[in-house]
């Protein structure tokens, strides 16, 4: 699992880097619930050019 994390960072940092055209900006959405049976942490990573949209959730 770390694994398939570090590869998904790498290849966003190249995206948004510019190494392949025009640069992208990653986007980064985090949220916390709060229930009756604990706290959960939760999260999505993304980037989009265009109609075409990759998004990650954590």
């Amino acid at each position: 699992m770390t694994r398939v994390l570090f590869a998904l960072a790498v290849a966003l940092s190249l995206a948004a880097c510019g190494v392949d055209g025009e640069p992208v900006r990653p986007s980064l959405n985090a949220g916390l619930g709060i229930s009756n049976s604990g706290v959960h942490l939760g999260g999505a990573l993304g980037v989009s050019k265009g109609p075409v949209s990759v998004s990650v959730g954590l």
